[in-house]
């Protein structure tokens, strides 16, 4: 028989907090699979910036949703006193497959594949009345708890000046996005028409940050996909052929991340999407940087629609 768990054990198994706890009830089916449900509704935080006329839940928080679900199928495996940091290291074949809207509940399920001392692979899939909403196969790893101890470097070539090239006016009105789920700041320049340099400032005033433990406050990976995918969405819609159009997520064909992201860090984006033959679809290959170091990598793809009248 399965083991139920109520948001009060759901809690006690993982760190996270309004508004980034994704789960509503948990049933450890056995020590491979678990399942969760996440009732949706128009009350969520997201649904104010995402889409706002035509509200649609997020790609990167059905991965997120995922993601914890696979977090308490294994963390009395990897960190069993809780004592070290689960996260995404790798997120692999993610297929966003139909919408999510509000007023849907959404069944998560996660089957462990392998596990091995700091590190375990789940697949998992989101499904609502329709059926199957995303999938994705999980690589979860350990890391210490360790917050940063120098400062960022400030008033580089990345900070907005008279120079740069689309500010956050400019990207509000190419992409729908608004707060609190507006997050890239910045396009600093775009060479050859096909990279893209974009800029995402982290402050700890923001609302994801306040779902985060006061311990370790970490920007989650699933949403370094989403700064990457507005990103490409601002340049992509920036083409004249593309003026009014909407960019809806696909796929991460692989995202990797390399090291944690702070509030006060910079995130330099650079976005390689090539034109190609076709304008229906955006596909490239994104690096993110703080201070010159890379933290993450991500390939991902979009769909370029007309809107809905």
């Amino acid at each position: 028989m399965a083991k139920i768990l109520n948001v009060k054990e759901i809690r006690q198994l993982l760190p996270y907090r309004y508004p980034m706890l994704m789960l509503d009830r948990v049933a450890l089916e056995s020590d491979i699979r678990a399942t969760a449900v996440k009732n949706i509704t128009m009350n969520e935080l997201f649904f104010q910036g995402h889409f706002p006329v035509q509200p649609v839940m997020p790609g990167v928080l059905q991965v997120e949703t995922m993601k914890q679900l696979a977090e308490i199928l294994v963390v009395d495996r990897l960190t069993p006193v809780k004592s070290q940091n689960i996260y995404m290291r790798k997120v692999d074949k993610v297929k966003f497959r139909n919408p999510v809207t509000p007023g849907d509940r959404i069944l998560v399920e996660a089957d462990l594949v392998s596990v091995e001392t700091s590190e375990a692979v789940v697949k998992c899939r989101t499904s609502n009345k329709s059926g199957v909403t995303c999938e994705a196969t999980i690589t979860l790893a350990i890391r210490q708890k360790i917050m940063p101890n120098t400062m960022p470097e400030l008033f580089t070539e990345y900070d907005k000046s008279p120079e740069t090239l689309m500010d956050t006016l400019k990207i509000q009105s190419l992409i729908p996005h608004r707060y609190p789920f507006l997050l890239v700041d910045n396009v600093v320049k775009i060479e050859d028409d096909n990279k893209l340099t974009a800029i995402k400032n982290l402050s700890i005033n923001e609302e994801i940050f306040q779902g985060c433990p006061d311990d370790y406050v970490v920007l989650p990976e699933s949403i370094l996909c989403e700064i990457m995918a507005q990103a490409g969405c601002a340049f992509v819609l920036s083409r004249p052929e593309n003026k009014g159009k909407l960019g809806y997520f696909m796929t991460i064909d692989h995202a990797e991340s390399y090291a944690p992201v702070y509030p006060g860090d910079q995130l330099v984006c650079e976005l390689i999407l090539p034109s190609g033959k076709s304008s229906r679809f955006g596909k490239g290959q994104g690096v993110m940087k703080v201070d010159g170091k890379v933290v993450f990598e991500i390939n991902l793809m979009f769909a370029i629609v007309d809107p809905e009248k």
